[in-house]
């Protein structure tokens, strides 16, 4: 049967439980910050997430006047995660670092840094809301040793003071002397020529032979640059083998456990491997592990793609600790939507 006659079933049956159920709605809103260890205002490969940062969301209508506000802090993966009851409007609201107070310990991060991010909807889905904000800048008091020097200002060469020529003093000519005849020097006959001596021959070293050339084996390909624009693959184009290239920080091999945790080793075994986890299907824990190791592998290949690596993984423990089946069903929804864009792969070589 086809896979996505199967997704459309599954959707129908959602939706029909939703209705029967009457789910009352909420909004929920993610992200995560990192410590900008150079102090450059953008991210690079020094930063990291961190924890255990204070990040405010606050809305104010037209007029500038605040109407809602609420703080969360970073978990020890750096994100956070705050829900909102009922049906807010989130559309004029700002998420940015909290002021954690100024602190003498060097090797902290929390002041904070760059300007705050506007919160921008993800999923909305019978009163079900996803809204997520770009990644948030925390700096250390001081840039760390290994960061890279800024370039020293130029230096500027001193301002040049033309030169006056001095006057010209018109130049008399000297008066001119008549010429005499020159002399008549006698002609003296040179001597009769000499035979050269003879020539000695010269004998030339034989050629020099250059040593014997060893050609080095060819470098084994490159994997391919992640995309920066958007690119959204299924869980059946990830298990292609002529894809196989773009597979990263993770494999096939790799346990469920290491990729997502201790809370999804323990609900599905220290055992099971991701080429298993891609496999499952016809039960509401299996579709959200398929769904979620999709978008893991999606994150981490495209810069782009709606949810990074540790949004995808906080989501997935979120909804294995709530125990609800409405949690994993709902969560599953928004991962297949986010892996339904348009796939970039071409064929490896």
């Amino acid at each position: 049967m086809d896979p996505y006659h199967n997704i459309f079933l599954f959707v129908s049956f959602l939706i029909l439980c939703l209705a029967a159920n009457e789910v009352a709605g909420y909004a929920t809103v993610t992200g995560s910050v990192f410590c900008d260890q150079c102090k450059d205002g953008e991210r690079s490969l020094f930063d990291f997430p961190v924890s255990g940062v204070k990040v405010s969301v606050t809305c104010s209508d037209g007029n500038g006047q605040v109407y809602m506000s609420r703080e969360e802090t970073t978990n020890w993966l750096g994100g956070y995660v705050m829900r909102f009851d009922g049906t807010p409007d989130l559309s004029n609201c700002y998420a940015q670092v909290s002021d954690n107070g100024a602190q003498q310990d060097p090797n902290s991060c929390s002041i904070a840094s760059g300007p705050a991010q506007k919160l921008k909807l993800m999923f909305s889905f019978f009163g079900v809301e996803t809204f997520a904000a770009d990644a948030l800048l925390a700096q250390p008091l001081q840039p760390r040793s290994f960061c890279p020097k800024p370039p020293a200002a130029p230096v500027m060469p001193p301002p040049q003071v033309p030169v006056m020529p001095p006057p010209q003093v018109p130049v008399k000519p000297p008066p001119q002397v008549p010429a005499k005849p020159p002399a008549q020097v006698p002609v003296i006959n040179p001597p009769p020529a000499t035979l050269p001596p003879p020539q000695v021959p010269v004998i030339s070293p034989p050629p020099v032979t250059s040593p014997p050339q060893f050609k080095l084996p060819p470098l084994p390909p490159l994997p391919p640059v992640p995309f920066v624009e958007a690119s959204a693959c299924s869980h059946q184009l990830w298990m292609k083998p002529e894809y196989r290239c773009y597979w990263r920080a993770i494999g096939p091999d790799t346990k469920v456990a290491v990729a997502f945790g201790l809370v999804a080793g323990r609900r599905y075994g220290t055992d099971m491997t991701i080429r298993e986890a891609l496999d499952g299907r016809g039960e509401a824990y299996k579709t959200l592990l398929r769904e979620a190791t999709t978008a893991l592998l999606n994150s981490y290949n495209s810069l782009g793609f709606p949810y990074n690596s540790i949004s995808v993984i906080t989501h997935t423990n979120l909804a294995l600790l709530g125990n609800s089946q409405h949690d994993v069903l709902m969560t599953a929804i928004r991962f297949i939507k986010a892996n339904s864009g348009t796939c970039r792969f071409t064929v490896c070589n």
